[in-house]
Protein backbone atom coordinates (compact mmCIF):
# COMPACT_ATOMS: atom_id res chain seq x y z
CA UNK A 1 0.00 0.00 0.00
CA UNK A 2 3.02 2.30 -0.60
CA UNK A 3 0.73 4.89 -2.74
CA UNK A 4 -2.19 4.93 -0.12
CA UNK A 5 -2.04 7.66 2.54
CA UNK A 6 -3.67 6.96 5.94
CA UNK A 7 -6.39 9.48 6.59
CA UNK A 8 -8.46 8.32 9.56
CA UNK A 9 -8.26 5.45 12.04
CA UNK A 10 -11.61 3.98 14.03
CA UNK A 11 -11.39 4.77 17.60
CA UNK A 12 -13.96 2.53 18.53
CA UNK A 13 -17.95 2.38 18.62
CA UNK A 14 -20.65 5.39 19.25
CA UNK A 15 -24.01 4.70 20.38
CA UNK A 16 -25.85 1.56 19.87
CA UNK A 17 -26.64 1.62 16.16
CA UNK A 18 -23.49 1.06 14.44
CA UNK A 19 -21.68 4.26 14.46
CA UNK A 20 -17.91 4.74 15.05
CA UNK A 21 -15.46 7.03 16.63
CA UNK A 22 -13.57 8.53 13.56
CA UNK A 23 -10.15 10.36 14.32
CA UNK A 24 -9.40 12.25 10.79
CA UNK A 25 -5.49 13.09 10.08
CA UNK A 26 -6.53 15.45 7.35
CA UNK A 27 -5.51 18.74 7.16
CA UNK A 28 -9.66 19.68 7.38
CA UNK A 29 -10.86 17.01 9.71
CA UNK A 30 -14.15 16.96 8.44
CA UNK A 31 -13.04 16.64 4.58
CA UNK A 32 -12.09 12.95 5.69
CA UNK A 33 -15.55 11.64 4.03
CA UNK A 34 -14.89 13.73 0.76
CA UNK A 35 -12.13 11.54 0.22
CA UNK A 36 -14.43 8.07 0.49
CA UNK A 37 -14.57 5.04 -0.06
CA UNK A 38 -11.83 4.81 2.70
CA UNK A 39 -9.82 1.10 2.63
CA UNK A 40 -8.47 -1.15 5.18
CA UNK A 41 -4.45 -1.15 5.45
CA UNK A 42 -5.06 -4.27 3.57
CA UNK A 43 -7.22 -3.22 1.25
CA UNK A 44 -10.02 -6.05 2.35
CA UNK A 45 -12.18 -3.86 3.41
CA UNK A 46 -13.64 -0.52 1.73
CA UNK A 47 -16.20 1.99 3.59
CA UNK A 48 -18.28 5.04 2.01
CA UNK A 49 -18.07 7.39 5.36
CA UNK A 50 -20.68 9.55 6.34
CA UNK A 51 -19.51 12.23 9.42
CA UNK A 52 -22.67 12.36 11.54
CA UNK A 53 -21.27 14.97 14.34
CA UNK A 54 -18.39 16.18 15.93
CA UNK A 55 -17.40 14.82 19.41
CA UNK A 56 -14.16 15.10 21.35
CA UNK A 57 -11.30 14.17 19.44
CA UNK A 58 -12.80 13.61 16.32
CA UNK A 59 -16.35 12.51 14.65
CA UNK A 60 -19.16 10.30 15.20
CA UNK A 61 -19.54 8.17 11.69
CA UNK A 62 -21.94 5.76 10.07
CA UNK A 63 -19.70 3.35 7.55
CA UNK A 64 -21.28 1.06 4.58
CA UNK A 65 -21.92 -1.95 5.75
CA UNK A 66 -21.36 -0.98 9.68
CA UNK A 67 -24.42 -2.24 11.35
CA UNK A 68 -24.55 -3.25 14.91
CA UNK A 69 -22.28 -1.68 17.82
CA UNK A 70 -20.25 -4.90 17.68
CA UNK A 71 -19.37 -4.75 14.21
CA UNK A 72 -18.13 -0.86 14.91
CA UNK A 73 -16.35 -2.15 18.17
CA UNK A 74 -14.59 -4.87 15.91
CA UNK A 75 -13.25 -2.16 13.61
CA UNK A 76 -11.11 -0.76 16.58
CA UNK A 77 -7.49 0.76 15.57
CA UNK A 78 -8.42 0.35 11.72
CA UNK A 79 -6.60 2.39 9.93
CA UNK A 80 -8.13 4.08 6.97
CA UNK A 81 -6.69 4.70 3.77
CA UNK A 82 -6.87 6.25 0.26
CA UNK A 83 -4.69 6.42 -2.87
CA UNK A 84 -2.47 8.91 -3.14
CA UNK A 85 -3.67 10.32 -6.21
CA UNK A 86 -7.02 11.25 -4.46
CA UNK A 87 -5.50 13.48 -2.38
CA UNK A 88 -4.88 17.26 -3.19
CA UNK A 89 -1.44 18.57 -4.55
CA UNK A 90 0.49 19.91 -1.39
CA UNK A 91 2.62 23.59 -1.46
CA UNK A 92 6.28 23.08 -1.52
CA UNK A 93 6.32 24.23 2.44
CA UNK A 94 4.15 20.95 3.52
CA UNK A 95 4.54 17.37 2.89
CA UNK A 96 2.70 14.24 4.16
CA UNK A 97 4.02 12.71 6.86
CA UNK A 98 4.65 9.36 4.74
CA UNK A 99 6.88 11.48 2.49
CA UNK A 100 9.02 11.98 5.44
CA UNK A 101 9.51 8.33 6.84
CA UNK A 102 12.82 7.15 5.58
CA UNK A 103 14.62 10.19 4.36
CA UNK A 104 18.13 11.06 5.48
CA UNK A 105 18.95 13.19 7.93
CA UNK A 106 22.51 15.26 7.94
CA UNK A 107 22.91 18.40 9.71
CA UNK A 108 24.10 21.28 8.46
CA UNK A 109 27.42 20.75 8.25
CA UNK A 110 26.78 17.41 6.36
CA UNK A 111 27.12 15.27 9.24
CA UNK A 112 24.83 12.19 9.37
CA UNK A 113 22.06 12.39 12.34
CA UNK A 114 20.09 9.11 11.05
CA UNK A 115 16.92 8.28 9.43
CA UNK A 116 13.57 9.23 9.82
CA UNK A 117 11.62 7.05 11.52
CA UNK A 118 8.26 8.28 12.14
CA UNK A 119 6.56 11.63 12.86
CA UNK A 120 4.46 12.35 15.77
CA UNK A 121 2.30 14.93 17.00
CA UNK A 122 1.06 14.83 20.37
CA UNK A 123 -0.67 18.77 19.76
CA UNK A 124 1.91 20.73 19.90
CA UNK A 125 3.36 20.65 16.27
CA UNK A 126 5.09 17.67 14.86
CA UNK A 127 8.12 15.97 15.65
CA UNK A 128 10.43 13.75 13.89
CA UNK A 129 11.71 10.60 15.27
CA UNK A 130 15.20 10.04 13.88
CA UNK A 131 16.93 6.66 13.93
CA UNK A 132 20.55 7.31 14.51
CA UNK A 133 23.39 5.65 12.36
CA UNK A 134 23.89 2.38 14.29
CA UNK A 135 20.28 2.02 14.88
CA UNK A 136 20.41 1.86 18.65
CA UNK A 137 18.74 5.14 19.61
CA UNK A 138 16.30 7.61 18.76
CA UNK A 139 16.48 11.36 18.60
CA UNK A 140 13.54 13.32 18.32
CA UNK A 141 13.53 17.10 16.72
CA UNK A 142 11.10 19.34 16.01
CA UNK A 143 9.88 19.62 12.64
CA UNK A 144 9.59 23.58 12.18
CA UNK A 145 11.37 25.60 9.65
CA UNK A 146 14.10 26.55 12.44
CA UNK A 147 15.56 23.25 13.27
CA UNK A 148 14.63 21.46 9.63
CA UNK A 149 15.26 24.32 7.19
CA UNK A 150 15.55 21.86 4.06
CA UNK A 151 13.37 18.63 3.00
CA UNK A 152 14.52 17.93 -0.46
CA UNK A 153 12.28 14.74 -1.36
CA UNK A 154 13.73 13.94 -4.97
CA UNK A 155 16.94 13.44 -3.04
CA UNK A 156 15.76 11.89 -0.26
CA UNK A 157 16.66 14.25 2.26
CA UNK A 158 16.90 16.50 5.33
CA UNK A 159 19.03 19.02 6.35
CA UNK A 160 18.51 20.15 9.78
CA UNK A 161 19.75 22.47 12.69
CA UNK A 162 19.19 20.96 15.74
CA UNK A 163 18.34 23.04 18.81
CA UNK A 164 21.64 22.64 20.97
CA UNK A 165 19.75 20.69 23.79
CA UNK A 166 19.31 18.15 21.41
CA UNK A 167 22.57 17.50 19.40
Amino acid sequence: MANHICVGAIMGAFGVHGEVRIKSFTAEPEALADYAPLTTEDGKRSFKVQLTRQIPQGFAARLSDVRSREEAEALKGTRLFVPRERLPSLPDDEFYHTDLIGLDVVDTGGVALGRVKAVLNHGAGDILEILTPGGKNTLLLPFTLAAVPTVNLAARRIVADPPAEIE
